[in-house]
């Protein structure tokens, strides 16, 4: 029989290689390869026959099942989030940039569901205890009957958390500290992240409590360690937003237990994180109307519709190449949207330094944003503002055709909430095409392709060049 050799295993991403080198082939990072043991074999060979298993039970399709119980954070946004709450023995991956709020808001969880009667276990990893309470000082929670610890060793956390049998929740800040001590890796690698959670999630499963696991980012935005960390628990949260900015959006990019996608927002305030209701409202609070290179998004994240500004600003560009800065939105999209808008309605705009932003902090993924963002485009190239009252979405092709977007009625009843008049969206299909829900007191302009959107304000720059030779003439 063959003897098992060590394996190098690339600590950044995760691929293994038989012998050491310098560079990994996989992610191209320099001196990230250590050695480890191999697992031990596992399978259905003939000595696991042998010792008897026990047979699988297949059942048909037919049938039901009670959804999951949940446990309540008492943050709406959160529960929101994670589908109505914490469902026990799952395990929840929270990841975030340093300092962006993500040890706030479970201590914040944690402490509410602590003092609404059921047993909440934090172990934090990288702050003593006298920090955690300094902390919960600061947040108005030192009288919530929350249980601290302080500890980086798995052996002795697993030994504790065997002996409770009445816990609920247990927040570990954060997973990178951990260390097992069967393994000769540092905390943080990815041997030692992914033994350390696989311990911990049988744990949860076990004993039935809520897990929820702080993990940090890599300077690319993704979590650090393996991608199989987030593939063995049952919902990724991601924390977006600036440290210096207010606003903190709490993502779902999976959840096995909820809808993905779906979005909590928090504004981050001395006394902690406060959950924001009405999230449009928020996002258009600072707006100024009757300005160039400003147009509203009906947009949809998760279930929720939201409304946010897309601000645009063309200027002269110093020489060389033209800057394209781009901040809450794909830039690749914007090229595309530019070259469209070029080749199609025969604006010039490649010899311009373009800057845009999505106001307030929200990232935008969604393809329904194009006819905002062409519409701020078009604003600032010609210098005419767009109608302060009407909200754009939809979806632009390249050959400049505006095609149709989910929820269409659910942002229109949005845009109505909030006080707008009008909206520019796409026009309906010839055939089984739905038209939007005509609400009352809000005009729809359909449009199908991208000249219609730049039609109107190349009128209004025709008539006021007339108005101003007029002027010079008399």
């Amino acid at each position: 029989m063959a003897k098992d050799r060590n394996r190098h295993v690339c600590q950044a991403c995760g691929a293994v290689f038989p012998k050491w080198q310098g560079r990994c082939d996989a992610c191209g990072e320099w001196n990230t390869l250590q050695e480890e043991a191999p697992p031990p074999a596992r399978g259905p060979g003939p000595a696991a026959r042998a010792a008897g298993g026990r047979r699988v039970e297949f059942v048909g399709l037919q049938g039901q099942a009670a959804p999951p119980p949940r446990i309540p954070t008492g943050l709406a946004e959160l529960d929101r989030v994670l589908g109505g709450g914490l469902v026990p023995a799952s395990a929840v991956l929270v990841g975030g940039d340093p300092g962006i709020g993500k040890s706030t808001i479970l201590l914040q969880a944690a402490a509410r569901i602590a003092t609404a009667g059921r047993r909440a276990l934090y172990i934090s990893g990288e702050e003593a205890v006298a920090q955690v309470r300094l902390r919960a000082l600061r947040l108005g929670l030192e009288q919530a009957p929350l249980e601290l610890a302080a500890a980086t060793a798995l052996r002795d956390i697993a030994a504790s958390l065997e002996e409770e049998k009445d816990a609920a929740l247990v927040v570990i800040d954060s997973i990178q500290t951990l260390w097992l001590d069967a393994l000769d890796s540092a905390p943080g690698t990815v041997a030692q992240v992914r033994a350390c959670a696989a311990e911990l999630i049988r744990l949860a499963k076990t004993r039935g409590f809520a897990l929820v696991l702080v993990g940090h980012v890599t300077k690319e935005g993704t979590l650090a360690g393996p991608r199989v960390l987030e593939h063995m628990v049952d919902a990724t949260l991601y924390f977006e937003g600036d440290r210096g900015h207010q606003f903190r959006i709490l993502r779902a990019v999976k959840n096995r237990f909820g809808a993905t996608d779906e979005i909590g927002v928090f504004e981050m305030t001395e006394g902690g994180l406060v959950e924001v209701p009405n999230p449009s409202a928020l996002f258009l609070a600072e707006r100024r109307g009757n300005v160039a290179g400003s147009a509203v998004f009906a947009g949809i994240e998760g279930t929720r519709p939201v409304l946010v500004e897309v601000q645009a600003l063309l200027a002269p560009s110093a020489g060389g190449s033209p800057r394209r800065q781009v901040v809450g939105w794909d830039t690749g999209r914007l090229a595309m949207l530019m070259a469209v808008l070029e080749a199609r309605c025969g604006l010039t705009l490649g010899m311009n330094d373009v800057y845009l932003n999505i106001a307030g902090g929200l990232r935008i993924a969604e393809p329904a944003a194009d006819l905002a963002v062409a519409a701020a485009l078009v604003s600032a190239a010609t210098d005419r503002p767009t109608d302060p009252e009407t909200v754009y979405f939809g979806e632009v092709g390249l050959s400049g055709e505006i095609r149709q977007v989910a929820q269409a009625e659910a942002r229109l009843r949005e845009a109505q909430k909030l006080g707008f008049a009008g909206a520019v969206l796409p026009r309906r299909l010839a055939r089984g095409g739905r038209a939007p829900v005509a609400l009352e007191g809000l005009r729809l302009a359909e449009i199908g392709h991208i000249a219609d959107l730049v039609a109107p304000f190349a009128a209004k720059t025709g008539r006021r060049e007339k108005e101003r030779e007029a002027a010079k003439a008399g």
